[in-house]
Formats: C-alpha cells, sequence, structure tokens
C-alpha cells in the first residue's frame, strides 16, 4: 500500500489493530476537561478514526473533522473508508472524514476550529514546528492546539527481552533514517513554544499506556510480533540498512517470548500538551 514517505509504520492490519483500540479516554484523556458539548473539534492523522468517534460522542451538539494521509493511488479499503465504517456502525452522525496533511491544511481556513488535535503524529513528520504553526492557524482565537507524543525513551519493559533490546535500536533508527524524532514526548513544550505559543499558554502533562495481564501481553507483544515482519516498518529497516530481515525475525522472537513471561510489564510513557490559542 502506498504510504507517507516519513511515516514509519504504514497501515498494515496489525497498525490498525493497535490504532483501533484507541479511544478518547485512553489516549486523550488530558484534553476532556477542555471540550464543550457544543465545539467543533479538528482530529489530525485520525486513521481508523475510533480516538475521533470518541471526541464526536462528547461534543453531541458540535462536529468533529477527522483527517488523515491517504495517497490517492491507495486501493480500497483506505483507513478514512475504516473510518467512516466505524463512524456508522456506532450510529455517530456529527463526524466527517477526508483526506488531509499536518503539514499543508492550506485548504482549511484559519481561526476555524475549537480544538485542534493530535495525537501520535508529530513524531512522524520531519517538521513538527511547522505542524504546530499550522494547527495553530486553524485553531480558534480561545481555542486550544492539544497534541500526545509518545517517547521512545520511556518505553520500559520487564523481564529483559534482548530482542526488545534490539527492537528499540530499529526503532529509534528507523524513525531518524526518515527524518523523524521517535523522543517526541519530551519536545513537545518546546516544539510549541517554537511554533509561537508563549509558555504560559502550554499545559504540559505526562500519561502512560501500561501492558501486563496475559490478555494484554498477548495482544500488544503479539502486534509487535507481527509489525515487526510485516508492517511498512520492516521495510522501512530493510531499505534505510537498519536491519536485515534475520534480525526483524529475531526481534519478533523476542517479543513473543515476552508474552510468555507472567511477570511480563510494559509500560510507555507520552508527553501531552493543551495551548491556549
Amino acid at each position: 500500500m502506498p504510504e507517507n514517505k516519513t511515516y514509519s509504520h504504514g497501515h498494515h492490519e496489525s497498525v490498525l489493530r493497535s490504532h483501533s483500540w484507541r479511544t478518547a479516554e485512553n489516549s486523550a484523556a488530558y484534553l476532556l476537561e477542555h471540550l464543550q458539548p457544543d465545539m467543533h473539534i479538528l482530529d489530525i492523522g485520525c486513521g481508523p478514526g475510533t480516538i475521533t468517534a470518541s471526541f464526536a460522542r462528547l461534543v453531541p451538539q458540535g462536529h468533529v473533522t477527522g483527517i488523515d494521509f491517504v495517497p490517492p493511488d491507495t486501493p480500497f479499503p483506505t483507513v478514512l473508508d475504516r473510518a467512516r465504517q466505524h463512524a456508522a456502525d456506532q450510529g455517530i452522525t456529527n463526524i466527517t472524514f477526508a483526506h488531509g496533511d499536518v503539514m499543508h491544511l492550506g485548504q482549511i481556513p484559519s481561526d476555524t476550529f475549537d480544538v485542534v488535535h493530535c495525537h501520535q503524529v508529530l513524531q512522524h513528520v520531519p517538521d513538527p514546528v511547522r505542524a504546530l504553526r499550522e494547527m495553530r492557524r486553524v485553531a480558534k482565537p480561545g481555542g486550544v492546539v492539544a497534541a500526545r507524543e509518545a517517547d521512545a525513551g520511556g518505553f520500559v519493559w520487564y523481564p529483559a527481552e534482548p530482542g526488545m533490546d534490539t527492537w528499540l535500536e530499529v526503532y529509534r533508527s528507523v524513525a531518524r533514517a526518515n527524518g523523524t524524532e521517535p523522543e517526541a514526548g519530551r519536545r513537545l513544550v518546546g516544539w510549541a513554544m517554537e511554533a509561537g505559543f508563549e509558555r504560559d499558554a502550554i499545559e504540559a502533562t505526562v500519561g502512560t499506556w501500561c501492558f501486563s495481564t496475559r490478555e494484554e501481553r498477548a495482544w500488544w507483544g503479539g502486534m509487535w510480533a507481527e509489525r515487526t515482519v510485516r508492517s511498512s516498518f520492516a521495510r522501512h529497516a530493510v531499505e534505510k540498512g537498519v536491519a536485515d530481515k534475520e534480525t526483524l525475525e529475531r526481534i519478533a522472537e523476542g517479543w513473543q517470548a515476552w508474552v510468555e513471561k507472567e511477570e511480563g510489564w510494559f509500560a510507555l510513557m507520552h508527553g501531552e500538551i493543551v495551548c491556549r490559542v
């Protein structure tokens, strides 16, 4: 499937399984207190639309627009088709999905949205400051720009597993080979200030995911084992000379070995910002 060239993970089924788990409650809780029922929200990098749909339920008198980058020659169903189907299945009508690129939001007039949100997007673009400037431009005066980004320096697991150590090295190297930043979470405040926000207008927090039960380990570890060898992550790793197929297979085996450890525990740290416009 054609992909955004700087997006390391793509839209393989294993990736979409991960993205489809995300909701506003488990992935944007830091933002919920800022929402009002009549708000208009732009959700950038919406993927399969599960966070977007969660927002729509929280603004029943408002509207949510989800955008994602979909090359014109992408075969059906695209990730946006999946998002539309998810919303239809949930009976959600105050929602729209469209092609869009956070680096080029020129089709959207300035001062349009009450909330402009992205989740795990800035770490995948070559110029996150420019992206935040565009997000700021399309937000209304008095509105907010919100972002949540993982930080590879805050990926922690137990027990030790050599294959997963190699995975983290490859994860960082693939991102940087694509000109993007895998340790984005810690940089959000600085990026926002470069984008024109005053420091006093930026609220910074940290959020986490944790996977430890048998079911959680099987889902998270099994998903990453598959992503490592079958998604665009694998293609980028090989094409950029970061890892060969044998190394990727060993990483996948390491993930599966970790899944079987009853004491297994994996946590991810995310930086979060809410910026007042």
